[in-house]
């Protein structure tokens, strides 16, 4: 069972945490802005310094770890099951799965269609220009 520190742990927490050990925290994703993400993603934290005046453990870039603790909170020790890491690239929904060594032949009717859709559309020299707002 993983350890769990909540935001009000947060100095519980910086006491606890060993340098240089991974430790994550669980994002809730908006559905709207992001229709084919997962709902919650992880984001893993490694805390290598300590900050100057204060000697709270801090990332790489900084972070402390009281202001991960009290904003992000909970924290774990060990990476939620069933949940894809934020950094991970995100499951493909469309285009071609499998591999990338496809290679697909056209047949003539594809080449047709290709044909069809290239000689219907706009030609830049032969297009009227845009005047300004025409009701």
């Amino acid at each position: 069972m993983p350890k769990q520190w909540s935001a009000g742990q947060a100095k519980k927490f910086a006491r606890e945490l060993k340098l240089g050990q991974s430790y994550y925290v669980v994002y809730n994703i908006s559905r709207r802005c992001s229709p084919y993400e997962d709902a919650q993603l992880y984001g893993e934290y490694v805390f290598t310094d300590r900050l100057p005046f204060t000697g709270n453990p801090c990332t790489s870039s900084g972070y402390s770890a009281l202001t991960l603790c009290q904003t992000r909170g909970p924290v774990y020790d060990a990476p939620p099951r069933g949940m894809r890491n934020i950094a991970d690239p995100s499951p493909q929904v469309a285009g071609p799965l499998g591999s990338n060594d496809y290679e697909g032949i056209l047949d003539e009717d594809e080449l047709r269609g290709l044909e069809k859709q290239v000689a219907q559309g706009s030609n830049p020299r032969t297009r009227r220009r845009l005047s300004g707002w025409s009701v």
